[in-house]
């Protein structure tokens, strides 16, 4: 009976070994990721499916999503699977049809908010915006509030949701956070809070010292903090909001096979580990954060109602562009 079970055993790994093995044929690949992460990716993917020949469209995640939304029009879609910013994005991919369920992706180890419900797209990474503070700051922020103090009057920096995916998903965690609301984003424009394009920009402001604070992408300022520069990162009491970089497979995947087996090694301790070397926070719980970053265990998040945020999304900017100009 146990050579019988040993057997049985052995067969199925090797089934198992075998499929993966199989795993073949070419891979369209959409993805926002910059140049060098996106390289490594595809580098570390094919490590494990040397046999799979990835295709690969990289831009901004607006570029990205537009390309493919001209091909969805054409009756063509190329990519078997995308991997970009936001989770705004795969949402209403979800919501049209285009995303093919994995009900087998192992989720163990991440968090519930990380990724899709219904297993159709799934965060690899936390990314999280708190407060960038130059050294010379007037104060050391705890809060969000603390930024609509008199001392931080004209100090403040902040990314445009205009042209930032995470700033977008940023102002409609704040605006439904209680104690904050739709009206903070108001209240720091009259504290003199200025807008810029993008993260890199806040970083450049604050390190600098032409402002004292700024929302910035953690890994910008961790990064900027380990390169010399004299600034600190502050994960605010009220929590921080995040934006996971999910990937997904569509529906439309010719190679489905490949699509699933990417995201599986995206999930996998080893693509988290890449993530980690990255400079990234990982989403897998058993994966160490890079030197200088908290656990997991230790962020506060703040909960996003994805199809509210996509609902609120346009009149979120249009406020945002009154308030600070486009």
């Amino acid at each position: 009976m146990f050579r019988l079970i040993a057997a049985a055993l052995a067969l199925a790994l090797g089934l198992a070994a075998s499929a993966e093995a199989q795993v073949s044929g070419k891979l369209g690949l959409y993805t926002s990721q910059p140049d060098r992460d996106a390289a490594q990716t595809v580098e570390g993917f094919r490590k494990r499916h040397p046999q799979v020949e990835v295709e690969i469209f990289r831009s901004g995640t607006t570029e990205v999503m537009n390309k493919l939304l001209a091909e969805f029009a054409a009756g063509d879609p190329r990519p078997d699977v995308l991997f970009i910013a936001d989770a705004v994005s795969m949402e209403r991919l979800k919501a049209d049809g285009r995303l093919l369920p994995y009900p087998g992706a192992d989720v163990s180890q991440f968090p519930a908010a990380a990724y899709d419900r219904d297993r159709t797209y799934f965060g690899s990474k936390l990314i999280t915006t708190g407060i960038i503070v130059n050294a010379k700051a007037p104060f050391t922020p705890k809060s969000w509030a603390d930024l609509l103090r008199p001392e931080a009057r004209g100090q403040v920096t902040l990314p445009s949701p205009l042209y930032s995916g995470a700033a977008a998903i940023h102002m409609a965690a704040l605006a439904a956070l209680p104690g904050l609301g739709p009206k903070y984003y108001e209240a720091l424009s009259k504290n003199g809070a200025s807008a810029v394009r993008g993260n890199g920009a806040v970083v450049t402001q604050v390190a600098g010292g032409e402002k004292m604070f700024g929302f910035i992408v953690e890994f910008m300022a961790l990064n900027a903090q380990k390169k010399g520069s004299p600034v600190s990162f502050v994960f605010p009491t009220e929590g921080v909001s995040a934006v996971t970089e999910p990937v997904a497979a569509l529906k439309t995947a010719k190679n489905p096979a490949a699509a699933r087996a990417f995201i599986d090694f995206v999930l996998s301790k080893e693509g988290q580990e890449l993530a980690v070397a990255q400079g990234y926070l990982p989403a897998r719980r058993d994966v160490r954060p890079p030197e200088g970053f908290p656990g997991i265990a230790d962020v506060k998040l703040i909960a996003i109602d994805v199809p509210a945020a996509i609902a609120a999304d346009e009149a979120n900017k249009k406020a945002f562009a009154d308030l600070f100009g486009g």
